[in-house]
């Protein structure tokens, strides 16, 4: 008896210590997207049938589901038009352009059927927002399977998604599908698209896109087989990825696909349009990346996906699971930093998934972070031209204070969609949050940083931490109390 009462103190005290080491494995929702479009170019637009299978892994018992509908803010009067003509500082992209938009032009997203397990329910769209009302509530641990029917506008390129960019890219189609929104232990994340952030559920995608012959297509996902010729004078393109929370894709009839297999066996793919303002910078891509990867995997953690593609659209550079849309006509040195600036979200956005509504510089403040190390470092092996410096943060910090003295800055703890101007988003997000992590840096020190960076990652990736949960493993690595940093430098 004296020998298994002290074995089960001892099995007893090994738990305890794991579970005080370990992190709240929290609980994720999951879901398995097949979707299917046929698209009409000469309409910009397609028909859509999509099986959303998705899982209810919470405790709570869930009446209602919510989609985004994000091309619904390509339309006069939306929600992004009004805080577009009525902020102080408008994105010079958005203006008043919304709504100068005539019927051809908006984007939209109608969803003509919607059924859950083949019983129909009932939903109303509210502006970039599906609200669905269900007959029978999904009780915790069931899965669930919704077949929706839709058609969507591609509206002309203004944010991130649409036709015809500046650039004469054909389509860039981010947020191009009726998403389910994220409900995690804070309860439903249906926010209205203003262009701002993204939260979305890690899943399954089977997308499969029927659109004329003469257009390459790529985007997040590999590639099933050779596209094939279907009916008419279209080809079918059929992509799967997996563990991802969304999906992009572009298309055009003059783009040029090459490839680079980093060090790692990581597929980067290139797609742009080629000319004297794109085809030689593009060709030298590749090998830039390959050393990013190399400098990314050691310091923040190993990118966990097959491939990495690189795409020339959008309007400037938006990141998503596995690929990024940027325009292309740029120095090489603009070039490499807004496609190491976007990869590095796969970092702290594809990976580690935290909420952009309410934590914004945790995705887009720790990337800056990351982005000017290895900018730095692609300066120290001769790969980009510039001045090394022992301090790559400088300038973060240096902008951060003077705009702390302009009377504009808002609190980190502002919701992303409410600051009331652009540059204190701006400021706040990109700027502040890289100042936060150099400064813990400091107060932490170097070793103790570096360590729980990796930690950070490899404890959270693929369970969306928030504020709390990234100063506890700095604290764990430090041994010291770091609540009185955080409290005053994200809340004040």
């Amino acid at each position: 008896m004296k020998y298994i009462l002290k074995l089960s103190s001892i099995l007893f005290f090994i738990l305890f210590c794991l579970s005080a080491k370990a992190q709240v494995d929290r609980w994720q929702q999951s879901v398995k997207y097949e979707m299917n479009i046929d698209f009409d170019v000469k309409k910009h637009q397609y028909q859509g049938i999509q099986k959303c299978t998705y899982t209810n892994n919470s405790p709570d018992t869930l009446n209602r589901v919510f989609y985004h509908l994000y091309f619904n803010a390509f339309q006069p009067g939306s929600m992004m038009d009004t805080r577009s003509q009525n902020i102080l500082d408008p994105d010079g992209r958005v203006g008043n352009r919304i709504g100068d938009l005539n019927e051809k032009e908006i984007g939209f997203q109608k969803i003509h059927s919607l059924t859950m397990n083949g019983t129909a329910v009932k939903y109303e769209h509210v502006g970039t927002i599906l609200e669905v009302q269900l007959s029978d509530p999904i009780l915790p641990g069931m899965t669930v399977n919704f077949d929706m029917t839709y058609t969507c506008q591609v509206p002309v390129q203004i944010r991130r998604s649409g036709r015809n960019n500046k650039e004469g890219v054909d389509y860039s189609m981010s947020q191009w599908y009726p998403k389910m929104a994220e409900y995690d232990y804070q309860g439903w994340h249906a926010n209205p698209y203003v262009g701002r952030e993204f939260y979305g559920i890690w899943g399954d995608f089977d997308v499969t896109i029927n659109i004329d012959r003469d257009y390459l297509v790529g985007g997040t996902g590999e590639l099933n087989g050779e596209a094939k010729n279907i009916k008419g004078n279209k080809k079918q393109w059929n992509f799967e990825a997996k563990n991802v929370h969304d999906f992009v894709w572009a298309a055009d009839t003059e783009y040029v696909y090459e490839t680079y297999e980093a060090y790692d066996g990581t597929l980067i793919e290139l797609m742009y349009i080629p000319g004297e303002n794109t085809t030689e910078n593009w060709k030298m891509l590749g090998s830039a990346m390959d050393e990013v990867l190399k400098y990314a995997n050691k310091h923040y953690g190993k990118y966990p996906y097959p491939k990495y593609a690189i795409i020339q659209g959008g309007d400037g550079g938006m990141e998503y699971p596995m690929a990024t849309l940027i325009t292309g006509e740029r120095s090489f040195g603009s070039l490499v930093g807004v496609s190491v600036h976007e990869l590095m979200h796969s970092w702290y956005q594809m990976v580690l998934g935290t909420n952009e509504s309410l934590y914004p510089w945790m995705d887009e403040g720790f990337t800056s972070f990351a982005s000017a190390e290895i900018m730095n470092h692609l300066r120290s092996k001769g790969i980009l031209k510039g001045e090394v410096t022992d301090n790559p943060h400088y300038y973060s910090v240096r902008g951060y204070c003077r705009f702390s003295q302009s009377g504009y800055e808002e609190a980190l703890s502002t919701h992303a969609d409410h600051y009331n101007t652009n540059q204190a988003y701006g400021v706040a997000s990109y700027t502040k949050g890289t100042v936060f992590l150099q400064q813990l840096n400091y107060i932490m020190g170097n070793d103790a940083f570096r360590k729980g960076m990796l930690d950070y990652y490899d404890q959270w990736k693929f369970k969306h931490p928030n504020a709390d949960d990234f100063i506890r493993i700095m604290e764990r690595n430090s041994g010291i109390e770091l609540d009185w940093f955080k409290e005053y430098f994200v809340n004040t």
